[in-house]
C-alpha cells in the first residue's frame, strides 16, 4: 500500500512560484520526500496543480492501492465531483485532474482538515 502526504502552498503574491511539498511512503517506509517550486498559478488551483505534480510521481505506483492524504477539503470536493464552484479556473482545472486521476487503478484522496490528531501528523510529516 502506499501512502502519500501532500501540500500546496500558493504564494502570498501574483506572479510569486508556489511550493509543492509530498512525502510517498510505501508500506511505513519512506520511499520519496519532495519540495517542489512550480511557476504561480492562482491560489484557487493550487491544490489541482499540487495533486497532478503528484500523480506524476505516482505513475510507477499505479497498480497499487494509493491514498493521498491533504489538508484541503475544497480538492476533495473537486475530485469526488460534488463541488459546486462557479469558478472557471476551478472547473477546468478538475477536468484536467479527473482525467489524470482516471489513470489510477485505486486512488482515494483523503482530507483530514477536521481531524486534530491527523492534521498534526500530516504537518509533522510535511514539515522541514
Amino acid at each position: 500500500m502506499i501512502k502519500a502526504y501532500l501540500a500546496g502552498i500558493p504564494s502570498l503574491y501574483e506572479g510569486e512560484d508556489i511550493e509543492v511539498r509530498y512525502c510517498i511512503y510505501e508500506d511505513e517506509e519512506l520511499v520519496a520526500k519532495e519540495s517542489v517550486m512550480l511557476e504561480y498559478s492562482k491560489p484557487a488551483v493550487v491544490g489541482q496543480v499540487a495533486l497532478l505534480t503528484l500523480l506524476r510521481e505516482l505513475e510507477k505506483y499505479k497498480e497499487k492501492a494509493i491514498t493521498v492524504i491533504v489538508n484541503d477539503g475544497a480538492l476533495c470536493e473537486v475530485v469526488r465531483g460534488t463541488s459546486t464552484t462557479k469558478n472557471k479556473d476551478v472547473r477546468t482545472m478538475a477536468k484536467e485532474t479527473n482525467k489524470a486521476l482516471a489513470g489510477f487503478e485505486t486512488l482515494h484522496v483523503e482530507d483530514i482538515s477536521t481531524n486534530r490528531e491527523e492534521r498534526a501528523k500530516w504537518n509533522e510529516v510535511l514539515h522541514w
